[in-house]
C-alpha cells in the first residue's frame, strides 16, 4: 500500500513537471520524453482496482428528458389533466410494484413483459404493467363500488423498445375510468369522447377511434368454430392486422396456433370488414353471428352506442372495426382504439408512424377477480399514449425550429450602473413574495447588455431595470424584450402591471 502511494506522488510530480515544460513552451522533444517518462510510472502504476469505471448511458428503452422535452411534456400533460377534470375525475395514485399475484393472470399473452423484482422481505413484487389492474385491486381493497377517477404515472414493461415511435419500457400513462353500476353505454360514450377532446386539443393530426366488443368477437369465433380454449390466443393474433396483412395473422393461427384452416377463413370474412353504424345493423341481420346470444347483445350495445356518440357530436370520429381485439384478457364489453391517419406535414418535417395513440374499453370482471366474495364492480375506461404524441410534438417543433420556452420567468431584474447589487436583491425579493415569477443574474456587476441578452435567449418577456436616477424618483424602468419598448413604473405598482402584461400565457404545442 505505501509503494503504491509512493508510486502515485512520483506519477502527481513528473504530471505537473510535463505540465511546466509545456506552459514554458519547451521544445517538442525534452516535452516527449518526460511524457514518455510518465507513461513509463503509469504503467507500473497499473489498473487503479478500488475506482469503477462506469458506463454512461440510461437503460435499454428508458430516456433522459431535457429542460426542452419537459416543458413539452408539461403542456401535453395540463391539456389532458384539465380535460379529465372537466369530466368530474378525482385523482388517486397507487405504488409504482404490486405483488406479482396482483398482476399474475391478468394481461393474456402479454404477461411475459412484466418486470419481476427479487424477493424483498418476504414479498414476491413485480412493477406494475398498467394503471388498470392496480385500480381494480384499490377498488376492490377499499370496498368501492362507484368512483370516477384519473391516474397518470409511469409504468414498466420489459418490451422490445422501438424508441422512435415512441416505445419505451419505462413509460407514462394516463387513464381515465369510470367504476359503478349505469345505464348500458353512457359511460363507455363519456369516454369516447374525452378521447377525442384531448386528440383534437392536442392538434398532432387527423385521427379514427376504432370500436368493437369482445361479445361480438367471442360470439364471432364460436359461430366460425374456434375451440374455447382458444378463444384468447386466437383474440391475441387478430389483434395484429392493424400492422400486418391478414394472410400473415391467418399463418399464426394455422401454423402457430393449431387453428383448422377453414376456420380461420371463415374469421377472416368478418375481422375484415369495418364501416360505420350502417354495418352494425348489417351484422344483426346475419344468419351465422345472429345466432350468438353473446354476439347480439354487444351488437345492440354498440347501435345504441352509437346514437349517444351521434348527441355527443363525434360519430364521424369512430369506426366501427371487427380486427379490433385488443390483447388484454380483462375486457369484456366495448373495446377502442385511436389511431392517427396521418402527422400533418409541415415544412421539413418526415411523416411518422406512430399507430395507436389511445386506447381502453369496458372491463365488468376485473375487481371481482380481486374481491374476496367475487362481487363485480363494471368498470370502463382509457388510456392516453402520451410518449407517441410526444414524439409527434417534439419532432414537429425540431422540423420548424421552433423556439420552446424552458422556464416560467417573467420579469428579469436588472441594474443599468455597477453597485446596485443590494438593490436588485430587494426588489427580486418583492417580486417572488408577491407571487411573480423572477430572476436576477448571479453577479455583482453585470452588463445591461448581457442581462437583455440572457432575456432573449431564456424567452424571459419583460425585464425590471434599476438606475441611480430611477431609484431616486421611486419608480423602475420596465422593459418589454420584443418590443424594446420602455416605460417608468411606481415601484408600488410594479406588481401589478407586470402582471397586466403576463397574463396571457405562451402555448408550445
Amino acid at each position: 500500500m505505501a509503494e503504491r502511494a509512493a508510486l502515485e506522488e512520483l506519477v502527481r510530480l513528473q504530471g505537473e513537471h510535463v505540465r511546466g515544460l509545456k506552459q514554458q513552451k519547451a521544445s517538442a522533444e525534452q516535452i516527449e520524453e518526460e511524457v514518455a517518462k510518465l507513461l513509463k510510472l503509469k504503467a507500473q502504476l497499473g489498473p487503479d482496482e478500488g475506482k469503477q469505471k462506469f458506463v454512461l448511458k440510461t437503460p435499454k428503452g428508458t430516456r433522459d428528458y431535457s429542460p426542452r422535452q419537459m416543458a413539452v411534456r408539461e403542456k401535453v400533460f395540463d391539456v389532458i389533466i384539465s380535460c379529465f377534470k372537466r369530466h368530474g375525475a378525482e385523482v388517486i395514485d397507487t405504488p409504482v410494484f404490486e405483488l406479482k399475484e396482483t398482476l399474475t393472470g391478468k394481461y393474456g399473452e402479454d404477461s411475459k413483459l412484466i418486470y419481476d423484482l427479487k424477493d424483498q422481505g418476504g414479498e414476491l413484487l413485480s412493477l406494475r404493467y398498467d394503471l388498470t389492474v392496480p385500480f381494480a385491486r384499490y377498488l376492490a381493497m377499499n370496498k368501492l363500488t362507484n368512483i370516477k377517477r384519473y391516474h397518470i404515472a409511469k409504468v414498466y414493461r420489459r418490451d422490445n423498445p422501438a424508441m422512435t415511435r415512441g416505445r419505451y419500457r419505462e413509460f407514462y400513462q394516463c387513464d381515465f375510468d369510470i367504476a359503478g353500476q349505469f345505464d348500458p353505454m353512457i359511460p363507455d360514450a363519456e369516454c369516447l369522447k374525452i378521447m377525442c377532446e384531448i386528440l383534437s386539443s392536442l392538434q398532432i393530426g387527423d385521427f379514427l377511434v376504432k370500436v368493437n366488443d369482445r361479445r361480438i368477437l367471442d360470439g364471432m369465433f364460436a359461430v366460425c368454430g374456434v375451440p374455447d380454449s382458444k378463444f384468447r390466443t386466437i383474440c391475441s393474433s387478430v389483434d395484429k392486422l392493424d400492422k400486418v396483412p391478414w394472410e400473415e395473422v391467418k399463418n399464426e393461427m394455422v401454423e402457430e396456433k393449431g387453428l383448422a384452416p377453414e376456420v380461420a377463413d371463415r374469421i377472416g370474412n368478418y375481422v375484415q370488414q369495418h364501416g360505420e353504424v350502417s354495418l352494425v345493423e348489417q351484422l344483426l341481420q346475419d344468419p351465422k353471428l345472429s345466432q350468438s346470444k353473446q354476439a347480439l347483445e354487444g351488437l345492440g350495445d354498440l347501435n345504441l352506442l352509437f346514437e349517444y356518440l351521434t348527441l355527443f357530436g363525434i360519430a364521424d370520429k369512430i369506426s366501427f372495426d371487427l380486427s379490433l381485439a385488443r390483447g388484454l384478457d380483462y375486457y369484456t364489453g366495448v373495446i377502442y382504439e385511436a389511431v392517427l391517419l396521418q402527422t400533418p406535414a409541415q415544412p421539413g418535417e418526415e411523416p411518422l408512424s406512430v399507430g395507436s395513440v389511445a386506447a381502453g374499453g369496458r372491463y365488468d370482471g376485473l375487481v371481482g377477480m380481486f374481491d374476496p366474495k367475487g362481487r363485480k364492480v363494471p368498470c370502463v375506461g382509457l388510456s392516453i399514449g402520451v410518449e407517441r404524441i410526444f414524439s409527434i410534438v417534439e419532432q414537429r417543433l425540431e422540423a420548424l425550429e421552433e423556439k420552446v420556452r424552458t422556464t416560467e420567468t417573467q420579469v428579469l431584474v436588472a441594474s443599468a450602473q455597477k453597485k446596485l447589487l443590494e438593490e436588485r436583491l430587494k426588489l427580486v425579493a418583492e417580486l417572488w413574495d408577491a407571487g411573480i415569477k423572477a430572476e436576477l443574474l448571479y453577479k455583482k456587476n453585470p452588463k445591461l447588455l448581457n442581462q437583455l441578452q440572457y432575456c432573449e435567449e431564456a424567452g424571459i418577456p419583460l425585464v425590471a431595470i434599476i438606475g441611480e436616477q430611477e431609484l431616486k424618483d421611486g419608480v423602475i424602468k420596465l422593459r418589454s424584450v420584443a418590443s424594446r419598448e420602455e416605460v417608468d413604473v411606481r415601484r408600488e405598482d410594479l406588481v401589478e402591471e407586470i402582471k397586466r402584461r403576463t397574463s396571457q400565457s405562451l402555448c408550445i404545442c
